[in-house]
């Protein structure tokens, strides 16, 4: 990639880390939050609103999601940063929806990296704006295969779950 200019680049996904593959933000602002899953005084909240206020019975927080994938390109492998908009392409589904279906089915995320595994794409890659970030942001996704199918689709089929349940299997 030259200069800070996005550069589109046709490749197939080597691997992604299920490890962290989404995080909390404020429902009203999409700031970053506290992990409120691993907090024991309760859910974060945003020191910047007021989300009552904006959504009156909200839990105040959201998951977007954000995920390493390896990818191989016609010349070299690297590693990629593809935040929610992108990621909601290669999952079919919002963050909190795969959440909470990975909770039911301990191992989807990494069995959604095994399903996503061989896929190509054409990926708009561009540098970060922040110097500390180590990772190109994947800034769109467009499926190669007219037959690819979302992560969520080819998991509900594996895992023998209705396509608007979130229940286990059947």
């Amino acid at each position: 990639m030259e200069g800070d200019k996005p550069s589109t680049v046709m490749c197939r996904v080597v691997a992604m880390d299920p490890r962290n593959f989404c995080y909390s933000v404020c429902s009203a602002c999409e700031r970053t939050l506290a992990h409120p899953e691993n907090s024991s005084s309760g859910p974060s909240i945003c020191k910047f609103c007021d989300f009552k206020a904006f959504n009156p019975g909200s839990s105040g927080s959201k998951r977007l999601y954000r995920i390493l994938l390896s990818v191989a390109s016609e010349t070299k492998v690297f590693v990629v940063i593809c935040f929610d908009r992108a990621a909601r392409v290669l999952f079919g589904c919002s963050a909190d929806e795969f959440f909470h279906f990975a909770k039911l089915n301990p191992f989807a995320a990494v069995t959604a990296g095994k399903v996503l595994e061989g896929e190509m794409f054409r990926m708009t890659l561009s540098k970060p704006k922040n110097g500390n970030a180590q990772h190109l942001r994947v800034a769109s996704v467009v499926p190669l295969s007219s037959g690819f199918c979302p992560a969520i689709e080819t998991l509900r089929k594996l895992y023998g779950v209705g396509a608007g349940a979130g229940a286990g299997p059947s």
